[in-house]
């Protein structure tokens, strides 16, 4: 299965997925950033498709035609998975009907709770207990899709943004690696994303990352595996303006 990753900013999501040992046959960059830099570094093909080519960041942007593009460009290199690693374009139709199902994102909230690009200051501004990391298949909504994987993270007194946003960036760095893992091996063996039992991780019960790796290779279903798939609210993280991870 070759697996291509859509990079926008600093690369962290990209480089930690890299460093897993996923294997990483394409990753492509809307703009000139960081995350091209490292992949290149750990020796992973890249690409620059750049939006200014389609009308840039503002509203002369070509989100039809850019998504069409980046539809032919991962079909050129035979890609029958996309992980969206800090992607800062929301992608148009074309590129959800080239790969149906097989787009992944990662978003910093136990979705449908708190969707959108704002989610860590949405939850401070909201006063909950616990947040968390998700894992999911996206839609053409923003944040829509079914989901794989959840874990909470507890939001501690004294959190800012950018303290509640490393803590789950931590959870993140394993989490998305380990389900990308179980797709590649879903598709494998001839089964979509979609179809992966939906596996949740509370504080009292985290997610272990070594069960996550055992579920993968067909050993049985770790902790908190349930059937059928859980569809969050409006959503797909696919493509934030502003990313900058």
């Amino acid at each position: 299965m070759r697996l291509a990753v859509l990079v926008s900013g600093s690369g962290t999501i990209c480089d930690a997925l890299l460093a897993a040992g996923i294997p990483v046959a394409l990753v492509v960059a809307d703009r000139p950033c960081r995350a091209l830099e490292l992949a290149e570094r750990r020796a992973a093909p890249t690409v620059l498709l750049d939006r200014h080519r389609f009308g840039g960041f503002g509203p002369r942007f070509d989100r039809p035609a850019y998504s069409g593009a980046l539809a032919g460009l991962l079909q050129e290199h035979d890609v029958q998975l996309v992980a969206m690693a800090g992607f800062g374009t929301v992608l148009a139709e074309p590129a959800h009907q080239a790969l149906p199902g097989r787009l992944l994102n990662t978003h910093p909230s136990l979705l449908p709770a708190f969707p959108g690009w704002h989610a860590v200051e949405d939850a401070l501004a909201a006063g909950v207990a616990v947040t968390g990391c998700t894992v999911h298949v996206a839609g053409l909504a923003v944040d829509s899709g079914p989901v794989l994987a959840q874990q909470e993270v507890a939001v501690l007194p004294g959190d800012d943004p950018a303290s509640l946003h490393e803590r789950i960036k931590t959870v993140e760095r394993w989490l998305y690696p380990a389900t990308i893992q179980r797709a590649l091996a879903a598709l494998g063996s001839g089964r979509e994303p979609a179809e992966l039992p939906c596996l949740r991780g509370s504080l009292a019960e985290p997610l272990d990352p070594g069960a996550l790796r055992g579920w993968r290779d067909g050993r049985g279903a770790p902790a908190g595996a349930t059937s059928g798939t859980r569809q969050p609210g409006n959503g797909d993280t696919g493509g934030r303006e502003e990313a900058t991870t």
